[in-house]
């Protein structure tokens, strides 16, 4: 495994911005799955998963503020439908970060590999027009849940609580704006609980992260444009399931 007794700072980095480009490619041309994704390549590389998702959601802060902003000035945001999720998704997303931190790696690390094989399966059906999840839930129920899924799966909180949005006949515009503007601040309770319990571990994957995804936006914008939106979407969900069900194997 690349990531166990290495010790090369380079392959560290290298890695990781392969992983965030690709990552930021997904996100940028389907609007979801950076964290599910890039958790996916670097458990699969043998990070334990706290680390995986501390370092993810350290990347994903800035990542996040960008993409809030941009649906705030775009008037996407409602004001009563972020105040219902951003609470209960930041004070859970806290505790997901601390139970994450907590709990043995042997036992978590399945567990995970389980649950984002599930959100692998969730994009596909999304592909197909099928985003029927928690039908009916509260809003702040939802957003607490999405929050706790968040922190310990590394990703999930776009896919899990937009498409339960919309599946419950809010504005497709409003639940996404929405969503993203919540994930900023969901996503910086997640990052300083890592940060006061685990410090920072390896910045060169942070880093890496952060220029991969950044060199891929434009690159994903442009593919968004011109390639088929369902077929991306069915190989994003397979690439997913293969990686976490040969880490379960």
């Amino acid at each position: 495994m690349l990531f166990r007794g290495s010790g090369d700072d380079m392959d560290l980095l290298f890695t990781s911005l392969f992983i965030g480009f690709i990552a930021g490619m997904i996100v940028s041309t389907l609007g979801v799955a950076y964290g599910v994704t890039a958790s996916s390549f670097l458990l699969s590389l043998g990070l334990a998963p706290a680390i995986v998702s501390s370092t993810v959601h350290t990347a994903e802060v800035f990542i996040s503020l960008v993409t809030g902003t941009s649906h705030l000035k775009l008037g996407n945001v409602d004001k009563k439908l972020f105040l219902n999720l951003v609470i209960p998704g930041v004070v859970m997303g806290g505790f997901g970060a601390y139970f994450l931190v907590s709990a043995p790696v042997s036992t978590i690390s399945k567990a995970i590999s389980f649950y984002l094989v599930v959100m692998g399966i969730l994009v596909i059906l999304r592909a197909f027009g099928r985003t029927v999840i928690l039908k009916e839930i509260n809003r702040k129920v939802l957003g607490g849940i999405g929050g706790f899924l968040d922190a310990i799966g590394g990703g999930g909180w776009r896919s899990i609580v937009a498409s339960t949005l919309i599946a419950n006949n809010e504005d497709p515009k409003k639940a996404v704006g929405s969503v993203n503007a919540t994930k900023f601040f969901v996503t910086v309770s997640e990052a300083l609980v890592f940060y006061t319990l685990m410090g920072v571990k390896y910045p060169e994957i942070v880093i890496g992260l952060l220029i991969g995804g950044v060199i891929a936006a434009p690159i994903g914008a442009y593919v968004c444009k011109k390639a088929p939106t369902k077929l991306l979407m069915i190989a994003v969900g397979i690439l997913i399931i293969f990686l976490n069900i040969r880490k379960l194997l």
